[in-house]
């Protein structure tokens, strides 16, 4: 299950995730693809699902939580996570899709993103709630077993929104390194995100990154 690489631990399908949503990224696209944009957002009531070649990220943390959102018909929901932080992140050729069903008239309609084909992705303070992912990893330095509110290596709990305990299991990282990742989340929070090469397309049906 655990072997040295490089001074860092790899694990198999190691449940951490670290792309940004594509309901919010979608929502700021056109200034996202002509530079960096700083904000901070978070998306609920819809999953996405995100592949990725590589992350690489400086400065995690993990944590659990519980997400409170709302389904598209305005129902109260919550979600448990893993709360995935990261002070800055680099990511190549991302996709990352959504399904919104039953809308009248279409049935289903897809939306799609890819970015970091070329130039990767760039993101600072990220923030990723997931509910799964499958992944070879690879963390250097890696502290497991710490209270949440003790992770310093990360940029510290996200605060807002989500229920988590400070007093909780924890794990950090002075860095991250993500290969062939396939992942779903529910929301997501950053500082700035830079997309380059940023290609967004709507279909009706179901397309999904996996």
């Amino acid at each position: 299950m655990e072997s040295q690489v490089r001074g860092g631990t790899r694990w198999k399908r190691f449940a951490v995730v670290m792309v940004p949503s594509v309901a919010a990224t979608a929502c700021i696209g056109v200034a996202l693809a002509q530079g960096a944009l700083a904000a901070s957002f978070s998306v609920s009531g819809q999953s996405f699902k995100v592949t990725t070649d590589e992350l690489v990220g400086e400065g995690f943390s993990q944590y659990g939580a519980l997400d409170e959102g709302y389904t598209l018909t305005g129902k109260k929901t919550v979600h448990p996570v893993a709360v995935s932080a990261f002070k800055s992140a680099t990511i190549k050729n991302m996709c990352q899709s959504v399904v919104t069903p039953n809308i009248p008239v279409l049935g289903n309609v897809s939306l799609m993103l890819r970015a970091g084909q070329g130039a990767p992705v760039e993101a600072e303070n990220l923030y990723i709630d997931v509910a799964d992912l499958n992944a070879d990893a690879t963390f250097t330095n890696i502290d497991i077993g710490v209270a949440a509110k003790d992770a310093s290596k990360g940029p510290g709990m996200k605060g807002g929104g989500e229920q988590a305990n400070p007093y909780g299991f924890a794990q950090q990282a002075e860095k991250a390194v993500l290969k062939d990742v396939k992942q779903t989340a529910w929301a997501t929070t950053a500082g700035t995100f830079k997309l380059s090469g940023l290609k967004m397309s709507l279909s009706t049906g179901v397309k999904e990154c996996y």
